[in-house]
Order: C-alpha cells, then sequence, then structure tokens
C-alpha cells in the first residue's frame, strides 16, 4: 500500500497526450481546445448605433427639448447589413437602427422614442439635446484586433461556441478524445430493467463510468459486464488493450477468490505500477500500463468506483487532453469530518456560501456502499491523514464536481 501523493506522482509520469484534430465548430461542443483563439478584427469592427432612431451631429441639437424641438432634414436611412453611403451636413440627420454603421459627419445617436418617429418626410423633430457619443458602439470598445480570446486548453461550453462563431472560426483544433473501455466483473450483475433474483444487484457502475467519461470529454469505445470467467475477460482485455488510450475496470481488484482481474492484466503483459492506496474509500486501487494504455482497476462498491474515476481518473484525463489544471478550493466544515491514522479519507459533500465564506460538510452515509450519499452532493470533501476527526469550524479540501455549482 502505497501514499496517495506517491501514486499521484507515479500516474503523472506516464500520461500521454492524446493528440489533435480539427472538427467544425457545430461539433465542438464539450471538447478541449488545442489552439488559443485569437480575435480576428476588433469588436465591434465598426462604430454602430445601439439603439433604433436618428444619427445626428450633437452640435445640431443643442436646446432641443418637448416645447422646443429642433428640425433636421432627413437625407438617408443606414440598417444593419446595408449602411449606405451617407454623409450628414449641417442640420442633417439619416435613420440609423440598432448594429447599423454610423454615418460619416454624426457622432451621436437619438432614441426614435425622443423624436417625431420614422415616416417617409424629408424631415424629423428632435425633442432632446444629443451628447457626443450617446448609443454609439465605438470600434474595438470590447475586443481589439489580435486579442487573445480563448486560451487552449479550455472547455468548450456554449460561452466559447458563441465567440468562436462572432469571431468566425468555422473549425478548429481540439484534442482528441481519449478512447475508454470500461467494464465490470461478477456473476452477481445485472442490467437494470430485468428483475433482480436472489443475490444479484444492478449494474451501476458502468453507467456511472459511461456518464462520467461523456462529462469529461472522453469517448467509450467498449462496455461491457464480465462474468466471473477469465477466457471472456482475457478476450475483452485483449481487444481494448489493443485499440483504447485508457481501461477502467470495476471490480476485480481486491482479496476475494473471484477477483482476478489483476492476474489476467498481468498475464497480458500489462505493467503494474501499484495496486493499493492508502485511500478510503478505495484502498484495492490498480494501476498499470499497456504498450500505449493506461490501466485504472477501481473497486467494485459503487461510492469508491466513483470518487475514484473523480479523484483519479478524471484529472488524468484532463492532464491527456491538455485542460487547464484543475484547482481544489478550501472550505470550512459545519460538521466533523472522519479521518484515517494512515490513509486519505474521501466523502461526498455539500458545500455553500454562508455569510460570504464557502462552508461545506459531508454526507451523514458513510459507508463505500451507499450511493445515495452521492444524491445532494456536490462536491467531494477530501483530508490528509490526522489522529481525529476534524471538527467544525477547521478547513477542509473541496473537489467541485465539475456540472454542479455552488450557491
Amino acid at each position: 500500500m502505497i501514499p496517495v501523493k506517491e501514486a499521484k506522482s507515479i500516474i503523472h509520469k506516464h500520461i500521454p497526450l492524446s493528440g489533435t484534430e480539427t472538427v467544425f465548430l457545430k461539433d465542438a461542443g464539450n471538447r478541449i481546445l488545442a489552439q488559443d483563439i485569437i480575435a480576428t478584427f476588433p469588436m465591434p469592427s465598426f462604430d454602430n448605433s445601439a439603439m433604433d432612431g436618428f444619427a445626428v451631429r450633437a452640435v445640431d441639437t443643442k436646446g432641443a427639448d418637448q416645447p422646443l424641438p429642433v428640425t433636421l432634414k432627413m437625407v438617408g436611412v443606414s440598417s444593419a447589413g446595408s449602411p449606405g453611403d451617407i454623409t450628414l451636413g449641417p442640420g442633417e440627420c439619416a435613420q440609423c437602427m440598432t448594429g447599423a454603421i454610423i454615418p460619416n459627419g454624426a457622432d451621436a445617436i437619438v432614441m426614435v422614442e425622443d423624436t417625431s418617429g420614422f415616416s417617409d418626410t424629408d424631415s424629423v423633430q428632435i425633442f432632446q439635446e444629443a451628447k457626443t457619443g450617446k448609443h454609439i458602439r465605438e470600434k474595438g470598445e470590447e475586443i481589439q484586433d489580435k486579442d487573445m480570446l480563448i486560451p487552449k486548453g479550455t472547455h468548450i461550453t456554449p460561452n466559447e461556441i458563441g465567440t468562436l462563431a462572432t469571431f468566425g472560426y468555422g473549425e478548429i483544433s481540439v484534442a482528441k478524445k481519449p478512447r475508454i473501455a470500461i467494464f465490470g466483473t461478477g456473476d452477481e450483475l445485472v442490467e437494470p430493467g430485468i428483475e433482480l433474483k436472489l443475490g444479484q444487484i444492478y449494474n451501476s457502475n458502468l453507467y456511472i463510468f459511461a456518464e462520467l467519461a461523456e462529462k469529461s470529454g472522453a469517448e467509450v469505445v467498449m462496455r461491457d459486464v464480465i462474468k466471473d470467467d477469465q477466457e471472456s475477460l482475457r478476450a475483452f482485455l485483449l481487444e481494448a488493450l489493443k485499440t483504447c488510450d485508457m481501461v477502467i475496470s470495476s471490480g476485480g481488484v481486491s482479496m476475494g477468490r473471484f477477483d482476478y482481474v489483476r492476474d489476467v492484466f498481468m498475464e497480458l503483459g500489462v505493467q503494474e505500477h501499484f495496486w493499493k492506496v492508502a485511500q478510503k474509500p478505495g484502498k484495492p486501487f490498480f494501476f498499470g500500463t499497456g504498450e500505449s494504455t493506461l490501466i485504472f482497476g477501481l473497486p467494485g462498491n459503487p461510492v469508491s468506483s466513483y470518487i475514484g474515476f473523480m479523484e483519479w481518473v478524471w484529472p488524468v484525463l484532463d492532464v491527456m487532453m491538455g485542460k487547464s489544471e484543475q484547482n481544489f478550493l478550501t472550505g470550512i466544515l459545519k460538521a466533523s469530518f472522519p479521518r484515517e491514522k494512515v490513509k486519505c479519507r474521501f466523502l461526498f459533500g455539500k458545500a455553500w456560501m454562508e455569510d460570504g465564506k464557502l462552508v461545506c460538510k459531508p454526507s451523514p452515509k458513510m459507508g463505500s456502499h451507499m450511493l445515495s450519499s452521492s444524491l445532494e452532493a456536490n462536491c467531494i470533501l477530501g483530508s490528509k491523514t490526522g489522529e481525529s476527526s476534524l471538527q467544525p469550524g477547521e478547513e477542509i479540501r473541496i473537489n467541485v464536481l465539475p456540472w454542479k455549482n455552488i450557491k
């Protein structure tokens, strides 16, 4: 059994990069950027109107109000996409729609509500004095040409998609999705939807793994529940080691009579780096490498598997895809947290803001078989070794589940 810090260091030395590929923007959601995104032009790219109204020379509207409006000659229309070739002289104005180019000579916009309105007449009454620059979006006020917009390693969400489209990126370079094989072992496992018999349990772990893999940006290409049969396991792993970047198992790495996943890994030439880690839950934890494949053997208990994926597998997938480094938070406990003398401790927890401080508490359900402890959780709380429990008011590390929020 090795310490968590040592295990992390060993894994880090063996993480390969997944490579890159070019995809169309429509296919870029939930991918990891492999290039810096640079502004290809200033934003806005030209001075334009923030309101529907009239482009004017501010000096021509001096003193205008409702009782004594100023009358200006209307000389054209500038609309979004159809700017027209308009230059204002003294006493002139032009209709100017939201997003339209500001005509030459104009230095302010008067909202249509502060005028006699749009019409086909050749003049308009202005009911409010305009200030220079009013309701004009200036070229480059948001973004300058060549500004850095999005750094590589960023997870692409709708926020990034919108900016990529705004600046004309029809194709982008992204990290390749790591190809993952997931499997569970055990004659007791039954698929959801089938009636359970005595001694059977539903296969929940592979559904969790598949969902987590997708959310991380990886791709599950092989998936199976393998009965307690070494030949079936060997056949599955032979294919997985040839075609996948990572293999993740649920169960079969402990000390039980039928826990022979580790043995089959070794028969197939996998190099074992460790198979027990000083942590709870998840002490039986195998890590090995094939020729070009990382192998993670997680325990079969659902909480151990779930937390094991988030604490060990997810960060590795991030590194493979060049994602920005994960930063943990520190919170203040509102309830005690059990510690172990020789093991790091992890529990599902709830974190929230209270009086401007980040506070948290562990789930009261602490068994590694109690998957319902994840239902109200938005994080995983983790502590180093210690002689006694952490008490309310003490600090603890918080690993926020990426799809959850802290309120």
